[in-house]
């Protein structure tokens, strides 16, 4: 248990550094999403690397490729042939078993599974957009997701859609409840909004999304819908960041909401401020509704 635990610790790890050094997102924000400390992830990010993991690495990167060119179908017994083949030596299957398992790699081909009964989502597809977030035009990907907050000694949830062109948040419905009609109505706001969208749809595998009700309004709108990989937070790294933000800038600095008016009408400031005010670097300078202005100039 304490040697998976180790993997999966370290593949957060990898993958928030990709994310902070590709796509420019905060340290902190992705620590948060994924559940890391901070500290330890600087500390794992400046260490000396030993020659074992450097060697890793290059295993890893030939990992990826070599999976790729078979287009998914090996698992990790067969990918350690050809790896023995291209260092000349033998590698034990055990280390490349967890080498994929960091890269997130897995033979597509399914294994039998015992069914032991557990209740099952109604729908389940695959993660199409696979942590590309970046976006050629407006209504290209949206991502989606939902987060809690208390005011009170209640509960109240925001439901959000977040456009990957320039991180506007093209949507949102604060709720009582969490449940299907929460982003049911989320999704009917975006269309209303941008009639005749038909984007790449991509949420985690809560049991709003994978509702057979859900699908339906999916298909009926033209949209291709995509899930993050199970326990794989960071695949929806954008949208997680916006709910970081919005709980550190507004709702953790203000704090103490009594009631549901009062944490609804604070939440309605922070994304009319974040939509029209809040300047982002890697838009250029300019807020998400500044940069969406500009696009729709030239389009």
């Amino acid at each position: 248990m304490g040697s998976l635990n180790k993997v999966k610790q370290e593949k957060k790890y990898i993958i928030i550094k990709e994310l902070h050094e590709e796509q420019s997102f905060p340290i902190t924000l992705l620590c948060e999403v994924a559940g890391v400390n901070r500290s330890a992830y600087y500390k794992w990010a400046d260490r000396k690397k030993p020659d074992l993991e450097i060697e890793n690495e290059k295993i890893m990167k030939d990992l990826i490729t070599l999976y790729s060119e078979f287009n998914g179908v090996y698992g990790y017994r067969r990918l350690k042939l050809y790896l023995d083949r291209i260092y000349q030596k033998k590698i034990n299957h055990k280390r490349v078993h967890r080498l994929m398992k960091i890269a997130g790699l897995k033979s597509i081909i399914p294994t039998k599974k015992k069914n032991y009964g557990k209740s099952k989502p109604q729908h389940v597809t695959e993660n199409i957009l696979k942590r590309n977030f970046k976006a050629d035009k407006v209504n290209e990907k949206w991502v989606t997701d939902i987060t809690e907050f208390k005011y009170g000694n209640n509960k109240a949830y925001l439901s959000a859609i977040l456009d990957l062109y320039d991180n506007s948040i093209v949507s949102y419905v604060i709720s009582h409840s969490n449940n299907n009609q929460l982003v049911f109505q989320t999704l009917d706001n975006a269309l209303l909004k941008s009639p005749g969208a038909t984007p790449l749809l991509h949420s985690d595998r809560g049991f709003q999304y994978t509702s057979n009700g859900f699908k339906q309004k999916i298909k009926a709108a033209n949209i291709t819908q995509s899930m993050s990989r199970a326990g794989n937070c960071l695949d929806n790294a954008p949208i997680e960041s916006f709910f970081g933000k919005l709980k550190v800038e507004k709702y953790y600095l203000e704090g103490n909401y009594q009631t549901f008016k009062e944490l609804k009408d604070a939440i309605d400031e922070y994304i009319h401020f974040y939509n029209h005010t809040r300047l982002q670097k890697k838009l250029s300078g300019l807020s998400p509704i500044e940069y969406r202005y500009q696009y729709q100039l030239t389009a």
